[in-house]
């Protein structure tokens, strides 16, 4: 969450659905703003995940997409990203554009694996997947967890937020992934690497769900596994192997590992995060609870929190640098509030305005008027930055939920705990052998808590009873 690069043009995640672009008639809606030139990354994109500042991988996965593009089935004007999400994912778009998280990023343990997945993404370019089937908006899934489950009014508003980058989690069929995989064993092969790399980083992801046991949308969550798919690609790759009269194929290994020594692990608290139910920012210096059981996500836009059934939802953002009653008439005009009311106040020291007033969400597919939602917002002035909390429910209930909104904005501080404020990010360390082990003697020598071996052998593509000859680089985690 970066909210001081926002103006209060973001809160339009928030309007009803009759804003949406227009369709061409026979393509998805996306795909209509969307044509296949893709060498820049989409703003939409950027704006739910952050660019990640790393210029040195930049350039390494920039060179290998222009190198995989040019012995591909079909060389375009591709572009290819990371962005700055611990979410384990690799994703193309139907305009012609992969992106890599800087979490896959981590557990990838050689490039032959990063260039397997690079070409699996490709080719769901190349084939034109995206192109041939309707678009599946999962993304709300991804960042409020739990809005399947959501009221028909709550539902509609929610919706927008997943307008323009619902269409970056596609569910393909087994048929699109099973030549997916094989494009990728096809064009990493061409360009001189080990495919069969890219079968055994699958077993590494799916360790990873195994271990966690969490419902955090993942590159399997999105490419549907298979049993016989390791199998397969091994076999694949062998194949192709053969096919090229390629005997020697590169792996590079610990190149790979020491370009990510550094590279942020997991959440970055810097941009914030939730402990015992209150969400801190070290970096804007301010603090507020979240309610009790409440889901929540954040991202470089906004920090949102649904009830747990979907019923409510309440959002935090940035709302520009002006003065709380300038963006209160700025927030009444873009979300289409009718009857509304504000009066100016003080929270915690801070001036504010709180401003209401009722929405109604249209159904974009039928054109009809659903229930209305009530929606209270809290304005907040921090220095030249205004915050906003925007509260909404359906009418019947929004009673229900008003208190939670209230304590949320009422609990809006200055952080000043120097164990929050001083709060780093973990970072990908990579360590050396110096005499023959195993992964688990490695990790208890570098000061791994026991309770994380499991974690950090899956993160090196191991087991903790792997033996490692003296000289051989691995991954540990720490501060």
């Amino acid at each position: 969450m970066k909210f001081p690069l926002l103006r209060l043009g973001a809160l339009a995640v928030l309007l009803p659905l009759a804003s949406a672009a227009p369709s061409t008639p026979g393509l998805p809606a996306a795909l209509a703003v969307h044509p296949l030139q893709g060498a820049k990354p989409d703003p939409q994109v950027l704006a739910q995940f952050g660019l990640f500042n790393n210029p040195a991988l930049q350039k390494f996965i920039t060179a290998k997409g222009q190198q995989m593009d040019a012995i591909s089935d079909r060389p375009g004007n591709y572009g290819f990203t990371i962005v700055d999400s611990p979410v384990i994912n690799a994703f193309a778009t139907p305009d012609g554009h992969v992106y890599f998280t800087r979490g896959i990023m981590a557990y990838f343990n050689n490039e032959a694996q990063f260039a397997g997945v690079l070409g699996h993404e490709l080719g769901h370019i190349t084939a034109r997947h995206g192109q041939k089937q309707q678009t599946r908006s999962t993304i709300a899934s991804l960042i409020l967890g739990g809005l399947s489950a959501v009221s028909q009014t709550a539902a509609s508003l929610a919706q927008p937020l997943a307008q323009g980058v619902g269409v970056l989690f596609l569910k393909y069929s087994r048929d699109n992934e099973n030549e997916a995989d094989g494009l990728g064993v096809k064009y990493s092969s061409k360009i001189g690497y080990d495919a069969a790399q890219m079968a055994d980083f699958f077993l590494t992801l799916q360790r990873t769900e195994q271990q966690s046991g969490s419902s955090i949308p993942t590159f399997l969550s999105t490419h549907p596994n298979s049993a016989d798919r390791y199998q397969r690609v091994k076999g694949l790759a062998a194949q192709e192997r053969q096919t090229l009269g390629k005997t020697a194929l590169t792996v590079n290994r610990d190149g790979y590992l020491r370009s990510i020594d550094g590279l942020p692990y997991g959440e970055d608290p810097r941009q914030g995060f939730v402990e015992n139910s209150v969400f801190y920012h070290p970096d804007l210096k301010f603090r507020f609870p979240v309610p009790s059981g409440w889901k929540s996500q954040n991202t470089p836009e906004q920090f949102q929190m649904a009830e747990p059934n979907g019923k409510a939802l309440l959002v935090f953002m940035g709302a520009g640098s002006g003065t709380v009653e300038e963006a209160a008439q700025a927030l009444v005009k873009q979300l289409g509030l009718s009857g509304a009311q504000a009066r100016n106040t003080s929270i915690n020291g801070f001036p504010a305005a709180v401003v209401e007033g009722d929405q109604t969400a249209q159904d974009q597919q039928q054109q009809q008027q659903s229930a209305p939602a009530h929606v209270r917002a809290y304005l907040l002035q921090d220095g030249k930055t205004v915050y906003a909390f925007i509260g909404l429910a359906a009418a019947e209930s929004f009673a229900n939920y008003a208190p939670q909104f209230n304590a949320v904005a009422q609990g809006f501080q200055r952080l000043t705990e120097a164990n929050k404020l001083n709060r780093q990010a973990e970072r990908i360390r990579i360590k050396t052998v110096r005499t023959g082990t195993t992964l688990g003697q490695a990790l208890a020598a570098n000061g791994v808590p026991a309770k994380r071996y499991e974690e950090v052998a899956i993160l090196n593509g191991m087991k903790t009873t792997d033996r490692l000859p003296a000289g051989t680089l691995f991954k540990v985690v720490s501060r």
